[in-house]
């Protein structure tokens, strides 16, 4: 069957929800993400990537992740302390659907909920809109020295299919490898009872903000 293109919506699970990217959500990503943690590892191009302020901030975030065949995410936390607080944004991108091909990927997090339910959820919700919808192949890929996202992917039981070589140029003008992995329909199911076990083990704790790490 040929995949049929989503339209952007809000994507609501039990910690956190999805919303597509709007101006109004500038404030709380630059709070959340403008850090040089969340671009160490090659986010935004890498370190050098780091936008100065908050108005080259603003500059950046509304073209990172542009495309026709993109759905930009804003991720916010679902109940608890930090109900409503913007924690990150992601990307259902570079979709086709004649190859039944996606991409989840322009994917950055507030240090602060990383190790949380909120990688594990914002993947369950993007990957079962792709899969709902009749593609068959999700990628996913991280810069080739990013083993903390590259862990993150395989956590998710996605397959590792190689390095890409000299991939994408970096912030600094050095070329990156790129790791690619891959979750194809048929190894959905499987996957989305990864993800539910491992969130069910939170059981009703909502989102709590961690001390990010040195």
């Amino acid at each position: 069957m040929s995949a049929v293109r989503p339209e952007p919506a809000v994507l609501t699970g039990r910690f956190v929800r999805l919303e597509p990217l709007r101006e109004e959500h500038l404030p709380g990503l630059f709070g959340a993400l403008h850090h040089p943690l969340v671009f160490a590892g090659g986010y935004g191009g890498g370190p050098a990537g780091l936008p100065r302020d908050r108005e080259a901030f603003d500059a950046w975030a509304v073209r990172y992740g542009v495309g026709p065949d993109n759905i930009r995410f804003v991720v916010r936390v679902l109940g608890g302390p930090h109900d409503g607080e913007v924690v990150g944004a992601s990307t259902l991108g570079d979709l086709d659907e004649d190859r039944e091909h996606a991409h989840i990927g322009w994917t950055g997090y507030d240090p602060r909920v990383w190790g949380t339910q909120v990688n594990p959820e914002c993947k369950l919700l993007m990957l079962g809109l792709a899969f709902s919808r009749g593609y068959g192949r999700v990628k996913l890929q991280a810069d080739e020295r990013n083993a903390r996202s590259r862990g993150a992917i395989e956590k998710l039981g996605a397959s590792f299919e190689g390095i890409t070589r000299r991939d994408l140029r970096r912030a600094d003008g050095s070329w990156r490898d790129t790791a690619v992995y891959s979750i194809l329909i048929d190894e959905w199911p499987d996957v989305k009872r990864r993800l539910e076990r491992r969130l069910a083990e939170y059981g009703d704790r909502p989102v709590l903000f961690r001390t990010p790490p040195a």
